[in-house]
């Protein structure tokens, strides 16, 4: 039973609270100001775009805080709609600069220095509002007597009356001057739904709202829409992305109640609703309730990507905004962590879905982007692995400029960083001298060159190649010298290596597995590749059974009592019975299973697939087949679907495209290891491809060779 998780008058958390609102009556907008200054609205909205921050020639007007407040715009008595009313707190900010008293200066100069500042102040101040819906920006002409014009202090605030927005949704603010002084200020709200009864009473669209729940249920989330039968509501989910635009990712037309699911996996902080009744104007009631949800948190970082952009550009695609910080780090070859170059590189905050650049000069394969959210790890790529390849065996040198031009080299290692002419036992100090020589010859990729330092790349491969010539001239000399111990030791190695591979023959024969392996002979050559393939399998720990070995067996006890006795035997000890289909296997099933009574017509008196059939297809119609049977084809004879549907139940193996995968079956528990594995189906492959191409041969070519299993021959 799904458990209520959050209801709709819990899905915002704690809304703005709803009072007595005040109530504006048209359309129009007006502005108003503190008592002191005059103030003047343009008229018609403007495209706002901030400009560069400049200096300021003097004392300036600039915002210092928004305010916000909740009123009523108003048409008639019910029909009003939710406004934002907003106040920006203005202040100077810079004075006149004091010039320096100079002889020669007349009275004149000093009466037009003294002119500005005696005069009021003017400024632009620009109000920019963003909503799901609307997107509005208003100028204000504000002016400051010159009597209050004094540098940091607060003169008062000018009003806006005011920005129409939709209920339930968010609001964003932003406030600055033309000319721009100073980073703009940004203000956000959630506006109240229809839950309040101030706004449900007054407020037309909201009597006829849809009723949205949101549940959970284990990994599910349902949104559980509570409207009337004859009710025709629109649902949409869409992120909520800042100064992005905004693209639905699932919409439906909706008629009465409805429940949608959606996957915990789906689940993002950014992830919101939006319903609203399908009539002319109606209100568009939006809630986003995942955005403090763990899981939707978790989600987000799952989906987040680092994506290299040619030659220097990277960018953080998300779905949502994310709080993080970029760097970047030097992965060496021989793993480890990824050791972030900081610094000399500082850390970036990153913006989503937006090109950023790296400060480099070149770019290489072991430089990694490290994406980290509340110091913890979360992201690390190394961008240019598919385009410049693999990492390389380069040790990184660090060069650190202080004041005056002294200078430190160190290399990056594991451990730090560790200065090349040390004598620390480190890689890097063991060859110091000549990284050092590397670098001064030119050597060595310049990645980055700034005013603290630069980061160099240098090739380590020559200096691992002499190492490993090393080790290598070591192992020869010791296998030079365990094979003169040998000479001297050769009669005792003998007996040695003789006991040891009595004990490995004895082993193999006492751990073999039991198969019994049942076919059609459809024809000569047929047979003569089930005896390839028993051959083959003999040379594996693998005691075969088939009726080719045992003609004078099947002629004097019958084909069904062979059967009976080694189908018994083998699964007494733990084996597997092999059911080899081919078109004459396949059509013997079918007759069975058509009509057991016609099937049991005459066949080869050597033909023990025929009478095993009467105890094979219990055992699967059963369900006793799984664990004691597999099944088998050779994939040039017969087609995959031509396998019979009963048999099914049971692996069934392509000869010898599947031969690892048949080997393993057959051996069971303690199979070798995979490479171990690999050669022995290769060893069988080639051991059933004579015999394969023969089958294949068209009706009256001559056979080149024949081959049979060595114990063909007197077995018949």
């Amino acid at each position: 039973m799904p458990v209520p998780w959050f209801l709709l008058s819990l899905a915002l958390g704690r809304s703005p609270v709803v009072l007595s609102l005040e109530r504006i009556v048209g359309p129009q907008d007006t502005a108003r100001c503190s008592p002191g200054l005059s103030c003047h609205l343009w008229d018609g909205d403007l495209f706002c775009l901030p400009g560069s921050i400049v200096s300021a020639p003097g004392p300036v007007l600039v915002p210092t805080r928004l305010q916000t407040e909740l009123v009523l715009r108003c048409h008639q008595e019910t029909d009003c709609g939710l406004c934002v009313r907003v106040a920006v707190h203005l202040a100077v900010r810079g004075h006149w600069e004091e010039p320096k008293d100079e002889e020669g200066i007349g009275r004149a100069a000093d009466s037009e220095r003294e002119e500005p500042r005696n005069a009021s102040l003017q400024a632009q101040v620009l109000l920019s509002f963003h909503s799901y819906t609307t997107a509005r920006c208003v100028l204000l002409e504000v002016e400051v007597p010159a009597a209050l014009v004094q540098s940091g202090q607060s003169v008062g605030s000018v009003v806006f009356d005011c920005f129409e927005a939709a209920l339930g949704t968010e609001v964003q603010i932003w406030s600055y001057t033309q000319p721009t002084y100073q980073k703009e200020l940004n203000f956000t709200q959630q506006l109240p739904d229809c839950r309040g009864h101030e706004i449900r009473d007054i407020i037309q669209s909201c009597w006829a709202l849809p009723w949205l729940n949101v549940s959970a249920d284990g990994d599910d989330v349902h949104l559980v829409l509570d409207v009337s039968e004859e009710q025709h509501v629109g649902l949409s989910l869409y992120w909520d992305q800042v100064k992005s635009p905004t693209k639905p990712w699932w919409h439906r037309n909706l008629t009465g109640p409805h429940t949608i699911t959606l996957n915990h996996t789906d689940l993002v902080p950014c992830l919101c609703i939006q319903v609203w009744p399908l009539e002319p104007d109606s209100v568009r009631t939006s809630i986003c309730p995942f955005r403090k949800d763990p899981r939707a948190h978790r989600n987000l970082w799952r989906a987040a990507r680092l994506r290299l952009l040619p030659p220097r550009g990277w960018r953080l695609d998300a779905p949502c905004s994310l709080s993080a910080e970029a760097t970047l780090c030097w992965q060496a070859l021989g793993g480890g962590p990824c050791q972030p170059l900081v610094p000399p590189l500082s850390q970036e905050n990153v913006t989503v879905n937006k090109a950023l650049e790296f400060p480099l000069l070149k770019g290489h394969p072991n430089l990694c982007v490290q994406v980290s959210s509340w110091e913890k790890l979360q992201l690390q790529e190394c961008l240019w692995s598919d385009s410049l390849g693999p990492l390389k065996d380069d040790m990184l040198l660090v060069e650190t400029r202080g004041p005056q031009n002294n200078t430190s080299l160190c290399a990056l290692e594991p451990s730090g960083c560790t200065p090349l002419l040390s004598r620390a036992s480190t890689r890097a100090a063991r060859v110091g001298e000549h990284l050092l020589q590397d670098l001064q010859s030119g050597q060595c990729l310049q990645l980055w060159d700034g005013d603290l330092g630069a980061l160099w790349a240098c090739p380590m491969n020559k200096y691992t190649h002499q190492r490993w010539a090393l080790v290598w001239l070591a192992c020869l000399l010791l296998a030079a010298v365990l094979f003169l111990l040998l000479l001297l030791k050769k009669d005792h190695v003998k007996g040695w290596l003789r006991l040891l591979k009595e004990d490995v023959h004895a082993g193999a024969a006492a751990k073999s597995r039991a198969a019994l392996l049942l076919y059609s002979a459809d024809d000569e050559g047929f047979e003569r590749l089930v005896g390839a393939l028993a051959s083959a399998l003999c040379q594996l720990p693998l005691r075969v059974a088939v009726d080719l070995w045992s003609r004078r067996e099947l002629s004097a006890h019958g084909p069904l009592a062979w059967f009976h006795a080694q189908r018994r035997q083998t699964l007494q000890e733990g084996g597997v019975v092999v059911l080899l289909f081919s078109p004459g296997a396949v059509a013997l099933c079918h007759e069975w299973l058509q009509d057991s009574a016609s099937a049991s017509g005459v066949h080869s008196p050597h033909d023990a697939f025929a009478a095993s059939l009467s105890c094979v297809l219990p055992d699967f119609l059963q369900g006793r087949a799984p664990g004691r049977y597999i099944g088998a084809y050779f994939d040039s004879l017969l087609r995959p679907d031509a396998v019979p549907t009963l048999f099914r139940a049971v692996p069934v193996f392509a000869l010898p495209s599947q031969l690892p995968d048949f080997l393993r079956a057959l051996q069971g528990p303690g199979v070798p290891r995979p490479g171990r594995l690999a050669d022995r189906a290769e060893q069988v492959s080639r051991a059933l491809q004579p015999a394969l191409d023969c089958c294949l041969r068209p009706p009256g070519t001559p056979e080149t060779g024949r081959e049979m299993g060595p114990e063909a021959g007197d077995r018949t």
